[in-house]
């Protein structure tokens, strides 16, 4: 039997589901490109908020960027709606998409709604171990009939990456909870170590409303449109910082990354395909010390 993907009309048009948030974002865009490098032909519209369009501005996998309402959807006609966000707004997108084939992993909450319901991760790869989101998001793809081939890095583009009058590491000291976060003052002695070691400039960033008043001393960017962001990540020679969004961006960019976990599963978040140092400690996130940090940052070499 033809797969889904060889079943959709020349032409034809998939309406991908990844509403929200920022790594997730990140890490769907390997799969984006495995399904349009398998049609060649099809139209691809990625259906996410408005804050995190940015983050898909400039792919060439991506057609068309939707707002996640059914409405949107329903009147880009899609032919197949793959939904990999998996929540109950998303499925109710996907009901409503009047989409053809309507798929989604058969674990996800209101999986009746699937007409292609999508088996774990772990038996199309044929592995029984934990698997990264870059991988599971992927797999879908190979499900619906995309051939399977290595699972690249994610792709972000900018439009022009920041020239630097002097080479300069981003630092991204927060995160969405506590235990994710590692002490500012920690971050301070590292971009110390950064400035003076590896003679980087540290440049310190942060989402809307997030405080970086403990790194005045050094260049900081708040709350800046995610272009912004991208244009300096993708100019950067390095990045630290907690696991975040942010992470994931500079990985995508190829940057060196040293990321910091707490409570989040470093197999299923680490960075991906990056050069890459990740750090946890068993007693929490404030368990990771500054001289491991800086190990770290020596490790990967990055000098000028």
């Amino acid at each position: 039997m033809n797969s889904i993907l060889e079943r959709l009309p020349e032409r034809g048009r998939i309406a991908v589901i990844r509403i929200r948030s920022m790594g997730d974002c990140i890490l769907t865009t390997p799969a984006l490109s495995i399904l349009k490098q398998a049609r060649l032909d099809a139209a691809i519209g990625i259906v996410v908020e408005d804050r995190f369009r940015a983050l898909f501005e400039g792919n060439p996998d991506v057609h068309e960027i939707l707002s996640p309402d059914w409405k949107t959807v329903r009147k880009w006609r899609p032919d197949l709606c793959l939904n990999l966000h998996g929540g109950g707004s998303s499925a109710g997108i996907t009901a409503m998409s009047g989409a053809r084939f309507r798929a989604g992993f058969a674990h996800f909450r209101h999986s009746w709604i699937y007409n292609v319901r999508i088996p774990r991760a772990q038996e199309i790869l044929g592995v029984e171990r934990q698997v990264h989101t870059a991988e599971h998001l992927a797999s879908a793809a190979f499900y619906l009939g995309a051939p399977r081939v290595e699972i690249a890095q994610a792709r972000l583009f900018a439009a022009s990456a920041e020239k630097p009058s002097k080479p300069y590491a981003v630092i991204h000291p927060l995160a969405a909870t506590r235990d994710k976060s590692w002490p500012p003052e920690r971050f301070a002695e590292a971009a110390q170590h950064i400035e003076r070691s590896l003679e980087l400039e540290p440049v310190f960033i942060g989402g809307p409303g997030e405080d970086l008043a403990a790194f005045d001393g050094w260049r900081t960017l708040v709350g800046a449109p995610l272009a912004e962001v991208k244009s300096l990540m993708a100019g950067a020679s390095l990045f630290l910082g907690n696991d975040s969004g942010p992470a994931h961006m500079a990985a995508a960019f190829g940057l060196p990354v040293v990321v910091i976990f707490g409570s989040s599963d470093p197999v299923v978040w680490a960075p991906w395909r990056t050069a890459a140092e990740v750090l946890s400690g068993a007693g929490g996130i404030e368990a990771v010390t500054v001289r491991e940090v800086t190990g770290a940052l020596e490790r990967l070499r990055v000098r000028v």
